[in-house]
């Protein structure tokens, strides 16, 4: 759609830049004309003066054609700043196409973590039911050799079922996000085709885990942001509405010139039917009831809100950047976080099954264990695509997501 306005955006440039050609116009026309019964005989006896035997046709018909070929030569430099206008407003129309598709591209990026995290998830749930899966044969190996107790089997044969719940939990939701990804990027029934798989989360590296410059940041968001193009040509626009609606108070100058023939009772006109005639007229308007002042009047004030709206762009624009900056620096923080706590949860939940295996501690504190192991490994996993996301938002807000996918 927004592909489809640049190119209405493109033929109305075309149709400011015709006003600059001549025009020429052609017409043709029939007209019979019956006379009024009064009328008839008093032109036939003003005809019978000159010759008593004299008729008149009633009704006559009357046959014209004219070809017309007129230029302004000037018109107060309207021509000039309505091709101006047109010119900033295909240009504003490519910067908002650019925007749509700034703002697709996030809304792909966030499906797209969102596969990922489900991902991450089912590996969690899966690892889990595999761990209380051992688990529970190593309980029945004990039990049938009279070392264990049907108790712990039963505890981790629950575990097991807990953890395959949330397998299929985890496995809807990757559904779930995969039909929005696969409708974002234009595929039919909400399915991805057959081999393509949202790539698995990659491990951070030193460049995502560094926190970039403000200043640099926002500099370039000004300078390529399609959204402040947008409003900038929207700006341009409204100075040149503005030279436009002081054109009013200029003359129009128009050269004209016709080509006129007509003739009674017969359609083949001959050379001698015809006339013609050159007219040069300039024209001023002296009084409009204030028409003009108040063209004037609306196109300033056109001009003043388009120069707020940008002044207000650019300021939002910069504070999306410092947030989205204080987002990386929080999900960078948070990840380093995660990421130790995770492994201190994976060495205590070791250690305790292993005092559990030589009878030092209960079940109860195993099963505490590695409940807390399950849900470390899932922080750590949305503090992984936290910071993802984060990254891609940055690049949204100064618009580097444009050059990375630039077709």
């Amino acid at each position: 759609a927004a592909a489809a306005r640049v190119e209405a955006a493109a033929a109305r440039v075309r149709q400011a830049r015709a006003a600059y050609w001549p025009r020429l116009d052609a017409a043709a026309g029939l007209s019979r004309i019956e006379m009024a019964d009064s009328d008839y005989r008093t032109r036939l006896a003003q005809a019978r003066v000159l010759d008593p035997s004299a008729t008149l046709a009633d009704p006559q018909d009357f046959y014209e054609s004219r070809l017309t070929a007129s230029w302004t030569v000037f018109d107060g430099f309207a021509r000039r700043f309505a091709l101006l206008q047109a010119g900033h407003g295909r240009q504003e129309t490519a910067a908002a196409r650019d925007e749509a598709r700034r703002l697709l591209l996030e809304a792909v990026s966030e499906a797209f973590h969102g596969v990922q995290l489900a991902r991450e998830a089912v590996a969690v749930a899966e690892a889990d039911a595999g761990y209380n899966g051992r688990l529970m044969e190593e309980a029945r190996i004990r039990r049938e050799v009279g070392t264990g107790s049907l108790s712990d089997v039963l505890n981790f044969e629950v575990g097991v079922n807990a953890a395959r719940s949330e397998v299929i939990s985890a496995r809807r939701q990757q559904h779930e996000a995969t039909a929005g990804l696969a409708a974002l990027l234009g595929f039919p029934a909400g399915r991805l085709p057959d081999g393509m798989v949202p790539a698995a989360l990659a491990p951070e590296t030193t460049a995502e885990m560094t926190i970039p410059e403000a200043d640099a940041e926002i500099a370039y968001a000004l300078a390529r942001r399609p959204d402040l193009t947008q409003r900038a040509e929207a700006l341009q626009a409204a100075e040149a509405g503005l030279g436009a609606a002081r054109s009013g108070f200029w003359p129009t100058v128009r050269l004209a010139a016709s080509l006129d023939g007509d003739r009674a009772n017969d359609g083949r006109l001959r050379r001698d039917d015809f006339g013609d005639s050159v007219t040069l007229s300039l024209s001023y308007t002296l009084f409009a009831g204030g028409y003009h002042q108040a063209r004037v009047a609306e196109a300033r004030q056109n001009q003043a809100a388009a120069t707020k709206e940008l002044e207000s762009r650019r300021q939002g624009v910069a504070a999306e950047i410092v947030q989205a900056l204080a987002d990386i620096e929080a999900s960078t923080e948070q990840l380093r976080l995660q990421r130790r706590n995770a492994e201190l949860v994976q060495r205590h939940r070791d250690l305790v099954e292993k005092e559990y295996a030589v009878g030092q501690v209960s079940l109860v504190r195993l099963n505490e264990a590695q409940r807390n192991l399950v849900q470390a490994q899932g922080r750590l996993a949305q503090a992984r695509v936290a910071l993802q996301q984060a990254r891609f938002t940055l690049d949204t807000a100064t618009g580097r997501s444009l050059e990375r996918f630039a077709r």
